[in-house]
């Protein structure tokens, strides 16, 4: 009895050393012994181990010779690469208070450059890539105060270190080594909010000093390792969002940021210690890979909610590791495929200024998906659940003039959140007829001295236009925003045709017992209804119904014709309570808010009876 209380005894004082501490940086004393071990061994293994290792760039190489899409990409990152031997190394230049743009442009410049050498042997590519390398690490930090800065250019800096490694003198090596450790991850030992973050930052700059510890493993390998246990320990809080299915809470913006860079820790773990110690079979991240898909519509552009733009015609590497890690080529179907190969196309200027600075980690993932023809097994209906849930009903994913509606639940006060609760986009004809405005830019309100990240009902935040409830597709009670500490649940899905969707909106609003939205998909594709109820609202109280498009509008009493692309869409009031249409430009009131050129806001409005209930409709008939 004595020995196994002693032993119990060992056992707590063993987890207690491998616990979190509540010190500044959370850093645990030390790393689990699993984790020790892996660091001691890849701290031995020579460069490069970053991702691969030397016979796995040879593979690349070889695979480029006979793989259309291998070729495709190793090409296009030898072109762009000589494209960028001639521009100047970066300058430490900030924007406000960000220098986020010098350290995205030296991890594009570094990726491609490093990649491009390790293919094909160019020593100009080798010698620009030492020069950017050189150029960041003179710097006097990587901004830590804005700690995004620190986790991209860490990342940049690592790779170079490690992928060029056995082409580097021993002085430049000690060079680039030290402006790791110093502006990487010395600066990660700072006090660091984002550490626990719930939002992307987690993602992207654990990913970045993870990198770091690894390039600089056998340095120090037990502090490597505990880098990387903090890593391991923390980012589980940015993806436990993802649960259950894959909906990922900042918008289809954010997920190509944060999830990218989570992708991007995973794999640097599998790739260096040989296990991701479980992240990837954290509940909803497998999903999150058919995310970009689910919420994109057959106009092409995304369901933009949260503070993100619409556009997709870029490509998103992530998802080809999504695709091998699970054995899903589904993922690259609908949209990836084609957008991979436009993307790798391109040799114009403008791409050697701002491409996908991730795209060289490509070559790591790709394998031959399958043909673009065949019918999509994802859902019509998704009912996107978790912190910020949103519904996405379609008619098809095999039509192009399929009818398509994301309509948005979730809080003001979210991440990235904007007072979009009830917001919906709407696609048919492969044209997007309800647009969402997506993000003011963040410097131009910053440098007035606004306070752009409070989410208080009273905060600046709120006085923009594109973030503000007169900004949105959403019900307005007597002119009054929405309430940040509400949050609006979708209360029924129908997923069989005709699917039908419901909102509760009710806590949204403080001046009205019960709001709902409702939703409803004719099973041929060609009709949408939407439908609203406001009860317990004042006598008389006016709800104005609102929706921003960037179609051509005529108005014909309740009835509102667009016309756009050569397509032709007709909105009804069919609600029993109806009003005049207006159409104004969709423009706020202030001298920082966007101009919005092209768009325009059709609203109406509607009294309350005396119960103190309004009943709206509007149906939506594609012509």
């Amino acid at each position: 009895m004595k020995k196994a209380l002693v032993a119990l005894a060992l056992a707590a004082l063993a987890g207690a050393a491998f616990a979190r501490r509540p010190n500044s940086n959370d850093m645990p004393d030390a790393a689990r012994p699993e984790i020790a071990a892996a660091v001691e061994r890849a701290a031995q293994k020579p460069h490069p181990r970053l991702f691969a290792d030397d016979a796995g760039f040879a593979r690349i190489k070889a695979r480029a010779e006979s793989d259309e899409l291998v070729k495709l990409a190793a090409e296009h990152v030898r072109a762009i690469a000589d494209m960028m031997v001639p521009t100047p190394p970066s300058e430490r230049i900030k924007e406000g208070k960000r220098l986020l743009t010098v350290s995205r442009t030296a991890l594009y410049r570094i990726a491609t450059l490093a990649m491009a050498y390790r293919l094909y042997s160019n020593k100009a590519h080798l010698d620009r890539a030492v020069a950017e390398l050189r150029a960041v690490c003179a710097f006097e930090d990587w901004n830590p105060s804005h700690f995004l800065d620190v986790g991209e250019m860490s990342l940049a800096v690592a790779i170079g270190y490690d992928w060029l490694y056995n082409d580097l003198d021993e002085a430049t090596r000690k060079e680039i080594a030290a402006g790791l450790r110093r502006h990487g991850l010395e600066a990660g030992l700072m006090r660091l909010w984002w550490i626990r973050a719930s939002n992307n930052w987690g993602q992207v700059c654990h990913a970045g000093i993870l990198s770091a510890a690894l390039a600089l493993a056998e340095e120090n390998p037990s502090e490597a390792a505990r880098f990387v246990q903090r890593a391991v320990d923390n980012l589980p809080i940015s993806m436990k969002a993802l649960a259950p299915n894959g909906n990922y809470p900042e918008g289809p913006g954010y997920w190509s940021y944060g999830m990218h860079f989570n992708v991007i820790a995973i794999a640097l773990l599998e790739g260096t210690l040989g296990s991701d110690f479980g992240l990837a079979s954290k509940p909803g991240f497998r999903e999150a890979g058919f995310y970009p898909d689910i919420v994109t519509g057959p106009s092409g552009q995304a369901f933009n909610y949260a503070d993100g733009g619409a556009g997709r015609r870029g490509t998103h590497p992530a998802l080809w590791w999504f695709a091998k890690r699970f054995k899903s080529p589904d993922v690259l179907r609908y949209q990836e495929l084609a957008n991979f190969k436009a993307y790798a196309a391109r040799r114009d200027k403008g791409i050697v200024r701002k491409g996908h600075r991730l795209f060289p980690f490509v070559l790591f993932w790709i394998e031959t998906p399958p043909p673009s023809s065949e019918p999509s097994r994802l859902p019509l209906v998704w009912d996107g659940q978790g912190p910020v849930p949103i519904t996405i009903q379609r008619s098809s994913w095999n039509d192009d003039e399929a009818l398509f509606v994301g309509l948005k639940g979730g809080s003001p006060s979210g991440p990235h959140g904007h007072m979009d609760a009830g917001s919906f986009v709407l696609d048919t004809k492969g044209v997007r007829w309800a647009v969402d405005l997506g993000a003011e830019g963040y410097y131009g309100v910053e440098k007035r001295g606004m306070n752009l990240w409070s989410s208080a009902q009273d905060s600046d935040r709120w006085k923009i236009f594109r973030l503000s409830t007169w900004g949105h597709n959403v019900l307005m009670l007597d002119g009054c925003q929405q309430d940040v500490k509400g949050s609006a649940k979708f209360v029924h899905v129908r997923t069989e045709p005709p699917s039908e969707v419901a909102i509760d909106l009710s806590s949204l609003y403080t001046n009205a017992t019960e709001v709902l939205r409702g939703g409803k998909m004719s099973a041929d594709g060609k009709r949408y209804v939407l439908n609203d109820i406001v009860r317990g609202f004042r006598p008389g109280g006016e709800v104005r119904w609102s929706m921003l498009t960037h179609a051509e509008t005529q108005v014909d009493g309740t009835t509102v014709v667009l016309k756009q692309g050569g397509q032709t869409m007709r909105l009804a009031q069919t609600g029993r309570d109806t009003g005049a249409w207006s159409v104004a430009p969709a423009k706020g009131p202030n001298e920082w808010d966007s101009p919005n050129r092209g768009c325009s806001q059709l609203t109406f409005k509607v009294k309350a009876d005396a119960s103190g209930e309004a009943r709206l409709g509007v149906t939506f008939t594609r012509e």
